[in-house]
């Protein structure tokens, strides 16, 4: 088979990150050639088969369009030297400097759309790239009812592909609320914190584990004195190890505003982990959560619905192991052999 090549800004530690790593690995055991193109950083944060190629064609550039003249003549330089890969873009800029690169070229163009196509700013651009790929695979069906019909056409939906290696827990759950993810807007650990302060206030043995990076690490931190949960409240920063590490907790919290799908919370969900979860847009939440059965759907931005959801799990007998117990259903189906396997069938269809 050709070589495969997942084009992503970067490999820091976030879901999109996870599920190129996961496929990346999984596809080399099948003795599939793989290189992860990328075009905005050099970090690599999850644990790579040795025979993974990684190239690197720029770093961030600001806008400037000297160093983005520069990114595309390097990606435009590697696709004519490997005429024969196959460009799995695995983010819309990668998508849109692929397209840019490659033109006129016969490679197999596949696009994975990683989050709420809405809230992308530059629409026009992405989806006269989007338009050039052979196919468009979504996260859900919501999501692919975003894009005009050209592109809802050729759009096919497939969820994230899960490790599972990590064996779920099953003893006494540990007094203690996780969340994983950047430490950005997107996520609205704000909405976590509010929400924290007034669950800890007849709760006061549990703490609040962030788990992630970013730019707003300074602020939630500021905020947590000010709501005065701060003794509560500890910042794990990255963490290559976080399944590991978040298995005995008590519940799983995903407060996000917006996403495609959680993979965070999909393996929290895979690990049995009692998780409450924002209903945010495009439904990824609400593909893989009944709400009461196997997890607790939220309104977006409900610091006291999300507060009682907690409560519910904290307080009521028996429950956290219920929703855990459905839970683990999702292990099977989302295995990462058979997601890769989905992918595959997508190039044979085109060919």
């Amino acid at each position: 088979m050709e070589k495969i090549v997942f084009v992503i800004p970067n490999m820091t530690g976030g879901g999109t990150e996870r599920v190129v790593a996961l496929l990346a690995n999984e596809y080399c055991a099948r003795g599939i050639p793989v290189t992860i193109l990328l075009f905005a950083g050099n970090e690599t944060a999850y644990p790579l088969d040795p025979r993974v190629e990684v190239v690197r064609v720029g770093g961030p550039t600001g806008g400037n369009p000297f160093l983005q003249a520069a990114r595309l003549y390097r990606m435009r330089r590697f696709y004519r030297l490997n005429g024969d890969c196959q460009i799995w873009a695995f983010s819309a800029m990668g998508a849109v400097f692929s397209a840019a690169a490659a033109p006129g070229r016969r490679h197999f163009f596949l696009v994975s759309e990683r989050n709420d196509p809405d809230r992308y700013e530059h629409r026009r651009i992405r989806d006269l790239s989007y338009r050039k790929a052979d196919v468009v695979v979504c996260q859900t069906p919501d999501a692919a009812a975003c894009f005009p019909d050209a592109i809802r056409k050729k759009s096919v939906v497939i969820p994230n592909p899960l490790e599972c290696g990590e064996m779920p827990f099953t003893g006494e759950r540990e007094k203690r609320i996780v969340a994983v993810g950047r430490l950005n807007a997107q996520k609205n650990h704000k909405l976590l914190l509010h929400a924290f302060a007034a669950f800890v206030k007849n709760h006061t043995d549990y703490r609040l584990e962030l788990y992630g990076q970013g730019e707003l690490e300074a602020e939630l931190r500021a905020l947590a004195t000010t709501l005065k949960i701060d003794k509560h409240v500890i910042f794990k920063g990255f963490s290559e190890r976080v399944l590991s590490e978040i298995k005995t907790a008590g519940m799983y919290v995903l407060s996000s505003d917006y996403e495609g799908v959680s993979n965070s919370m999909l393996e929290a969900l895979a690990l049995g982990l009692p998780v409450i979860a924002t209903d945010c847009p495009v439904g990824g939440s609400r593909a893989y959560i009944v709400d009461g059965v196997n997890g607790f759907l939220v309104p977006v931005g409900d610091a006291v619905a999300l507060a009682h959801a907690m409560e519910r799990v904290a307080d009521e007998p028996g429950l956290g192991e219920t929703l855990g117990r459905e839970a683990l259903k999702l292990r099977e189906e989302l295995a990462v052999s058979k997601i890769a396997d989905r992918f595959l069938a997508l190039t044979r269809r085109k060919r």
